[in-house]
């Protein structure tokens, strides 16, 4: 079945895959094994996740296949009473060849969101299948059933009459009540299934940091295999705020909202269900019944659950029970969601200190940095830079690296940047500036072996620190530098040489009575200075590392006619491309690169 790419595209994909389903279980022999409702909801639940990924990708239209079969046991050759395997596989067909499904994607790359999940919570085997005209995501469930064996061609051919003749069920009841047998379904669903959907439910909650989601995860799970409808509260600072309503029927969603936006649903509310009047919207149900939880956690209160059931005066006890521990469950997943938010704001705001919110602009000289900080979740690592101005005819750039990549590293990386920029202040020259550091970082260093041990002593620094003085009247600049425990720089000439700018010496904080010497030089227009960590130099590809036979500077070589940020992003791209395992160490990339002056006086501005 082919459906538009729009809003609506998902809820007639359900209808079609439960009207397929249905039809094909009811007209097969009485060999085949029956199609439980469980596994219908299922199929219903991840088709709607796979269109709505594919129609955001797709142009016009999607395209919706279903097929039912035996698996891997047929019926035919199970002696009888045996169990057999039914199979559905449904797939979603992109017709644009060359988009990728973001969806399907994470399935095998983001392995912390809900949709992978689900699929590995409820199917048997999913994926994405390239073709030359078409992408085509898809899923496979399976279900054991128990099956009987033909007993005569008068048996079967009266089984397949009765078949035909028998009332399909509705596929998805959009009504203004539903049948008088929902009930008993939905409740011997809750006592029969109840324990495996909680478990399904908790690991599913318990993957989200995201509060929202949560809430968006907790109406896709209750509805409809519980409730109707329902919506989700949660707290703010000013009162309560209706995060998400779902409904069975996603063409009522829009109706919905505005109704349950008037509920105005207390804080004290009962974890065990509290009756709450019929809510009136256009197109509603006349009757039915609704309860609300409280979502609780920690002793505090989270926000609300609000669930319905249409024309029904009241809801089975096992229902009721099963949605109270569910609540429980999304209760307990937005605390930890909250809990993770606020930690990683606080985080995020230190880490936002630790580097410069920008770099300082040199008359004359073109720079670029890259920096890639190697910590999930961390926006700084061990690795840390600058580059400021002292004056309005000196300025001053940095390179560091703390042993290590984790917050402890991060929280040294501040202390180094700030006291660098505090000694230049100060009037320090490179040699004198290095000198000083490195005191106070074997100072820290043996306050920290006498407090907390030995492994806590060993926060060493390697830096390369250096000043730049533009030559205003024929451009470039004159540059002194020093390198303590640093990789050294390489300096590219206009004649496509490359040399090293200036000899590492002892790595900062060992011994404090190190003297260390700066180099001072002519910065040429036209030339290119690189500075890298260990980050870059380091990469390995088995036992071979990136700067090997001069690896770094074969690379800058090819960089020559390159401005400065091109050259930054060359050299990026060649530690990535160096080996095929992921980077596992901080990256960090400054490039300095004199300008050519355009004509007598006049130079050029850094960009």
């Amino acid at each position: 079945m082919r459906v538009p790419a729009n809003e609506l595209a998902a809820s007639a994909a359900r209808k079609f895959v439960r009207a397929v389903l249905t039809e094909r279980s009811a007209l097969r022999s009485p060999t085949a094994p029956a199609i439980s409702e469980r596994l219908l909801d299922d199929a219903a639940l991840l088709v709607s996740e796979l269109v709505t990924d594919v129609a955001a990708q797709a142009a016009i239209e999607v395209e919706v296949l279903c097929r039912l079969d035996t698996g891997r046991t047929a019926p035919h050759d199970s002696p009888e009473g045996s169990t057999g395997q039914v199979g559905i596989v449904v797939e979603v067909l992109d017709p644009t060849p060359s988009a990728t499904l973001r969806g399907t994607k994470g399935m095998h790359s983001d392995m912390r969101g809900y949709r992978p999940r689900l699929m590995r919570a409820l199917a048997q085997s999913w994926g994405v299948t390239y073709r030359h005209t078409e992408n085509a995501a898809w899923f496979r469930l399976e279900h054991e059933a128990k099956t009987t064996v033909e007993t005569g061609r008068q048996d079967l051919t009266r089984s397949l009459a009765e078949a035909v003749h028998r009332p399909l069920p509705a596929p998805e009841p959009v009504t203004a009540a539903p049948p008088h047998g929902c009930r008993s379904r939905r409740t011997g669903w809750a006592e029969r299934e109840g324990q495996t959907f909680l478990a399904e439910a908790g690991e599913l909650l318990a993957g989200q940091l995201d509060e929202d989601m949560v809430a968006a995860l907790a109406g896709q799970l209750l509805v409809p295999r519980l409730a109707d409808w329902c919506g989700v509260w949660l707290t703010t600072d000013s009162g309560m705020r209706l995060c998400h309503v779902w409904h069975r029927d996603e063409r009522r969603i829009h109706t919905l909202r505005p109704a349950l936006e008037k509920e105005r649903l207390p804080a004290g509310l009962s974890t065990t269900g509290t009756p709450w009047p019929w809510p009136e919207f256009p197109g509603a149900e006349q009757t039915g019944s609704a309860l609300a939880f409280a979502l609780t956690a920690g002793g505090q209160c989270q926000g609300a659950l609000l669930i319905g059931h249409a024309g029904l005066p009241h809801m089975t006890d096992a229902v009721v029970r099963l949605s109270e521990d569910v609540a429980r469950r999304v209760a307990q997943a937005v605390a930890t969601a909250r809990r993770y938010t606020k930690q990683a704001s606080i985080s995020s705001s230190l880490q936002r200190r630790q580097l410069p919110t920008s770099l300082a602009v040199i008359p004359g000289v073109d720079t670029a940095i890259v920096y890639e900080p190697c910590g999930e979740g961390q926006t700084v690592g061990g690795d840390f830079y600058d580059l400021f101005p002292m004056g309005s005819r000196r300025w001053c750039f940095l390179l560091g690296d703390v042993c290590g990549h984790d917050l402890e590293a991060m929280s040294a990386t501040g202390l180094a940047r700030h006291l660098v920029r505090l000694l230049a202040r100060e009037g320090h020259g490179v040699q004198s500036l290095l000198n000083r550091l490195n005191v106070a970082m074997a100072e820290e260093a043996a306050e920290a072996l006498a407090v907390r041990g030995e492994h806590e002593g060993s926060r060493f620094l390697s830096l390369l620190y250096g000043e730049l003085q533009p030559d205003m009247i024929v451009g470039g600049a004159r540059c002194t530098m020093a390198s303590a425990g640093h990789p050294p720089p390489l300096r590219l000439s206009t004649d496509g040489s490359v040399t090293k700018a200036t000899e590492p010496q002892m790595l900062l904080g060992i011994d404090e009575q190190q003297e260390f010497h700066a180099h001072t030089f002519t910065f040429a227009p036209g030339e290119t200075l690189l500075c890298v960590t260990d980050g870059v130099t380091e990469r390995r590809r088995g036992a071979r590392q990136l700067d090997d036979d001069d690896g770094l500077a074969k690379v800058l070589r090819g960089c020559l006619g390159l401005g400065a940020k091109a050259v930054a992003e060359r050299v990026r791209r060649a530690a990535h491309d160096f080996s095929a395992e992921p980077i596992d160490d901080d990256l960090a990339v400054l490039v300095l690169q004199a300008v050519p002056v355009d004509g007598p006086g006049h130079v050029r501005s850094g960009q």
